[in-house]
């Protein structure tokens, strides 16, 4: 009957060299460790989305107020123009009142980067204008040609918007 240490009776384990429990320790140490720095740097990551995130919308309802600022003098024009008596003012002051106004809008929205399609007598471009008909061309050079235009297109800081609405000259020769 062999005799043991542990009061149970079970087998002793093989024992460890103190060396090989220190390592172990370190290592989990280390692990730790770098559990630790993942969790931090998975965090710090979480809230700098979240914050660039937040400032995107932050920036892009700055810029939005700034493009209603420059709008609302042409709308109020246009308010004063669309409210006055007809009995008190004559025509051709409504309609100069009506231009002021439009000029004043395009002007805002032209500053912020609107620009108009109205491409009469300029080479037919599918990536910009729609054509809505044709008529026939007096030459050969005509052909492909914007005639007229029955509603202007609009580009957005290089976004099409809409596409200039037209009728195109075809050389039936």
């Amino acid at each position: 009957m062999a005799f043991s240490d542990q009061a149970d009776g079970a087998p002793d384990e093989p024992r460890l060299p103190a060396e090989v429990e220190v390592q172990d320790a370190s290592l989990r140490a280390e692990i730790e460790e770098q559990k630790d720095k993942y969790l931090r740097l998975a965090a710090e990551y979480d809230n700098y989305r979240k914050r660039t995130q937040r400032e995107r919308q932050d920036e892009r309802a700055r810029a939005q107020g700034e493009l209603v600022k420059q709008l609302v003098d042409g709308l109020e024009d246009l308010g004063r123009v669309a409210h006055v008596d007809p009995e008190t003012v004559d025509v051709g002051t409504v309609i100069h009142g009506a231009d002021i106004a439009e000029r004043k809008l395009l002007k805002a929205l032209q500053g912020a980067g609107l620009v108009i399609i109205n491409p009469i007598d300029q080479a037919f471009d599918p990536a910009l204008h729609e054509a809505v008909g044709t008529e026939p061309a007096l030459s050969p050079e005509d052909d492909h040609v914007v005639a007229r235009v029955y509603q202007p297109g609009y580009l957005f800081n290089s976004q099409l918007l809409r596409p200039a609405r037209v009728v195109v000259k075809q050389w039936i020769g």
